[in-house]
């Protein structure tokens, strides 16, 4: 055998200073390939239509009017309940109010009397005379809190709405058509005349 042992060639300085490309991972292949597949089946699904045939057309346009009909049958329905509770909400209301104001009517004719007894002379430090005027204060609280008010007659122009005139006489210290006495006071219950008041009347 030769003494001379071979060497192996050296790199040219061309050689050493190109990069070497690295070749991909083997497993980077199979990936790239399943994410492909994956994506093509998506486009597939997307791509899928549907035919409906006369009969399902027919059966979903029927569908879609019933639908129409019990939408506007429960609309109808709620308006006409609603219109139900309010008017029946009404009705009670009213007749709660009638029925206040016939009480209060019958409880008017104690007031006149307090009135008529507070209004008379006598002695104004008696315990009898205040004793009926804090009575009839305390009348004229309840019938506050109850909604009811007097009509304002005295000097006010005559109101048939509010006023009942059973006398007229000539005085020129009132205004054409002034009411010039009160003989019995009116009151209303909220905006509902219960009892006109009965009044004379300057021409």
């Amino acid at each position: 055998m030769s003494e001379e042992t071979k060497q192996p060639a050296e790199e040219t300085p061309e050689e050493k200073e190109a990069p070497k490309e690295e070749a991909p991972p083997a497993e980077e292949a199979p990936e790239t390939a399943e994410k492909a597949e994956k994506a093509g089946k998506g486009r597939k699904k997307k791509e899928k239509t549907y035919t409906l045939t006369r009969e399902q057309m027919e059966a979903a346009e029927l569908a879609a009017k019933q639908l129409e009909s019990v939408k506007d049958q429960f609309v109808r329905l709620t308006a006409e309940y609603d219109n139900y509770r309010k008017r029946t909400a009404k009705e009670k209301d009213s007749l709660y109010q009638d029925a206040k104001a016939d009480t209060i009517k019958e409880f008017l004719a104690v007031y006149d009397n307090l009135e008529r007894a507070v209004s008379t002379e006598g002695d104004e430090d008696s315990p009898h005379k205040k004793g009926l005027e804090m009575i009839f204060h305390q009348y004229q609280e309840i019938l506050k809190k109850l909604g009811v008010t007097e009509i304002e007659a005295l000097g006010q122009s005559f109101d048939p709405e509010k006023h009942n005139a059973v006398m007229h006489i000539d005085d020129e210290t009132y205004g054409e058509n002034v009411v010039s006495q009160v003989f019995q006071a009116g009151f209303t219950l909220g905006d509902k005349v219960i009892r006109h008041a009965i009044v004379q009347v300057a021409n």
